[in-house]
C-alpha cells in the first residue's frame, strides 16, 4: 500500500533544474529590456521567489506594469521552447514507481502545462494524472489551495492523503490551508542556507536526496 495515494509535485528545481539554466538567465534578458540597467543576482531572484512569490518580485522590485507581466511571460514561453531543463538525478525513480504501484502524480507548478507535459515526456515518458500550473488565473495559482481542493474533489482524496513535495514557501501556504502535508525538496536548494532553515521549520518532512525521499515513501 502507497504512503501517500498521491503526490502533489512542484516542476521547477524540484523535478527539474530549470531555476539557474533556464528560468534566470532569462528573467535578465527580460530585465535588461524592461528596466536597462537593473540587475539581480541568482541568490537574489531566488529569495524573491521564496518569500514574495515570482509576479510580486516583479510588481514589488522592478515595477512591472501587468502588461510587462503578461510580455515577460509570452517571452519566457518562447525561450523555454528551446532550453529543456534536465531533471534532478533519481527523480524519475520517484515518479515511476508511485506510477507503477497505482498512485496518482499531480503537477502544482508555476510553470505551464505546455513545458511540464514537455518534460515528462521527454524525461520520463510518463505525462502527469493532473497539473495545475502558471496558465491559471493568478488568484487560482500556489499559494492558493484551489488546486489541492480540486485535486482532492476529483479523486476522492483526504488531506492526509496527499504529499506536496516542493523547494519554496508558497507550496507551504497552499499547503497549510488545507491540511496537507509537505515535503521540502532540500536537494534543490543546498546553496542557500537561510531557504533550508525556514523550510525545515515549516515542512513535515525534509529531504537533502530524491533517493532518501525515494526510500521514505516506499520502502
Amino acid at each position: 500500500m502507497l504512503k501517500f495515494p498521491c503526490l502533489v509535485l512542484d516542476h521547477d528545481d524540484t523535478v527539474v533544474q530549470s531555476e539557474a539554466t533556464v528560468n534566470y538567465p532569462f528573467f535578465c534578458q527580460i530585465l535588461d529590456q524592461f528596466r536597462p540597467g537593473a540587475r539581480i543576482t541568482l541568490q537574489e531572484y531566488t529569495d524573491g521567489c521564496f518569500h514574495l512569490g515570482f509576479a510580486d518580485m516583479c510588481r514589488q522590485w522592478f515595477g512591472f506594469t501587468e502588461q510587462e507581466l503578461v510580455d515577460e511571460y509570452h517571452g519566457w514561453m518562447k525561450y523555454v521552447e528551446t532550453h529543456i531543463p534536465a531533471p534532478f538525478p533519481g527523480i524519475e525513480n520517484v515518479i515511476r514507481r508511485q506510477k507503477e504501484q497505482g498512485g496518482l502524480i499531480c503537477v502544482v507548478s508555476h510553470s505551464c502545462i505546455q513545458n511540464i507535459t514537455r518534460d515528462y515526456s521527454t524525461h520520463f515518458g510518463i505525462l502527469p494524472d493532473d497539473i495545475y500550473g502558471w496558465d491559471l488565473p493568478e488568484e487560482k495559482r500556489k499559494p492558493s489551495s484551489y488546486p489541492l481542493a480540486q485535486i482532492m474533489v476529483k479523486y476522492g482524496l483526504s488531506p492526509a492523503q496527499m504529499l506536496v513535495v516542493d523547494d519554496m514557501k508558497p507550496a507551504y501556504d497552499m499547503a497549510s490551508r488545507v491540511g496537507a502535508p509537505i515535503a521540502f525538496a532540500a536537494w534543490s536548494r543546498e546553496n542557500s542556507p537561510g531557504i533550508v532553515s525556514e523550510m525545515e521549520k515549516l515542512c513535515n518532512y525534509s529531504f537533502h536526496s530524491t533517493a532518501a525521499l525515494e526510500k521514505f515513501l516506499f520502502d
